[in-house]
């Protein structure tokens, strides 16, 4: 057993291959059973469907789409659509020319302002609580001794 299990495998996969293409060969050539009563019926609408399909049952191709220079006007529209919206854009009075921690600091003072309903504070809590006991229930068990 020198060989690696990779050899064996893939000579496994081969024979696995090879079987089956043969046996699906014989699926090329049908032949009905000359002594089964449903025999000259098979034969009669393999016939009738043998030229089955035909390119005339296709669809037709689709139309083309929209031509170039339409294409080519559309692109330029939104091209210059994307110059007005920077051109607005850059109009802008930005006010949040300031300090950074004291607009964090205005608005936690703001949010902090509006009393919350006893309901969505029993609702935090519970969150918080659920979330504790996933914590607790993810924690792995202590190591097995050894010894």
């Amino acid at each position: 057993m020198n060989a690696p299990i990779r050899k064996f495998s893939a000579v496994a996969a081969a024979g696995l291959a090879a079987a089956g293409l043969t046996a699906c060969a014989g699926a090329f050539d049908p032949r009905t059973d000359a002594a089964s009563p449903v025999a000259a019926n098979v034969d009669a609408l393999v016939e009738a469907n043998r030229e089955y399909p035909r390119w005339a049952d296709f669809p037709k191709a689709a139309e083309p789409g929209p031509e170039p220079a339409l294409i080519a006007a559309r692109v330029a529209g939104l091209n210059r659509s994307g110059g007005t919206l920077a051109e607005a854009v850059s109009r802008i009075d930005w006010t949040l020319t300031g300090d950074p921690v004291a607009f964090a600091a205005d608005v936690k003072a703001r949010v902090e302002a509006v009393e919350v309903a006893p309901v969505t504070a029993e609702t935090a809590a519970e969150i918080e609580e659920f979330a504790r006991q996933a914590r607790e229930r993810g924690r792995a068990p202590p190591p097995i001794p050894r010894r």
